[in-house]
């Protein structure tokens, strides 16, 4: 995939009648399809039907269903809302990243499983990524730094939403409310560390913890992970 190609040359006005068709509908249909079908379900057959077009039709905009999931991962980093301006605060501001990124992927449960595939990085990214190396420059680390503690942070999100996502699902297949099956785990466990095969689990299970709600657990680890980024600055 050229990246100059994909996001430097703009689509360019065609002699005769206007374009049926942009790359901007046809990615805003691939969205809409990953949003309620999954990701699978995205198909240039599937895209040209939401259009009401015809397959072949789109080709000339879109080459291939791998220009079109970077499109797609490009288009809904869009949805980040930041200000203009960092903070100051460069904790504060990386867990806004680290918040818009988690809403992102809620609303767009796709992307945690589309990010790895990703080649290259479209104009809505970017900003994102300029935004954080901004949000950095006050801990001292050098460029290389912050370019790699942008990838641990959308690393450590996604791989989380992952596992908060797959959670919920196996929930809602179960057929029964998280609180039950929270509930029935700890049943399990306390019956399992009374045999005294497991001490440390034992003492971690006796000490109070917090909240277990999504939104909690995020949090907690989100403060770990950024607490380690520079401890002294």
């Amino acid at each position: 995939m050229d990246p100059e190609l994909l996001w430097s040359a703009a689509e360019r006005p065609r002699r005769g009648r206007p374009p049926a068709h942009s790359r901007a509908a046809i990615t805003a249909s691939a969205v809409a399809i990953a949003d309620t079908e999954g990701l699978a379900a995205v198909t240039m057959r599937a895209v040209a039907a939401l259009l009401g077009a015809g397959t072949m039709s789109l080709y000339s905009y879109v080459p291939n269903k791998e220009t079109l999931l970077e499109l797609m991962i490009d288009e809904v980093s869009g949805d980040h809302r930041l200000p203009a301006e960092p903070s100051g605060d460069w904790r504060r501001d990386l867990r806004q990243i680290a918040h818009g990124q988690r809403a992102i992927m809620r609303r767009h449960p796709w992307l945690p499983a589309a990010l790895p595939t990703r080649q290259t990085l479209g104009p809505n990214t970017l900003a994102v990524l300029d935004y954080a190396l901004a949000a950095l420059a006050p801990t001292g680390l050098d460029a290389q730094a912050r370019l790699e503690t942008f990838s641990l942070l959308t690393g450590f999100v996604a791989s989380h939403m992952s596992y908060e996502l797959a959670q919920e699902r196996a929930v809602e297949a179960a057929g029964r409310t998280p609180g039950e099956l929270l509930d029935a785990q700890a049943r399990y466990l306390r019956s399992t560390v009374a045999s005294g095969d497991y001490p440390h689990l034992a003492q971690a299970l006796a000490e109070p913890g917090g909240s277990q709600s999504p939104q909690a657990v995020f949090d907690r680890l989100l403060d770990r992970v950024i607490n380690g980024i520079a401890p002294g600055a």
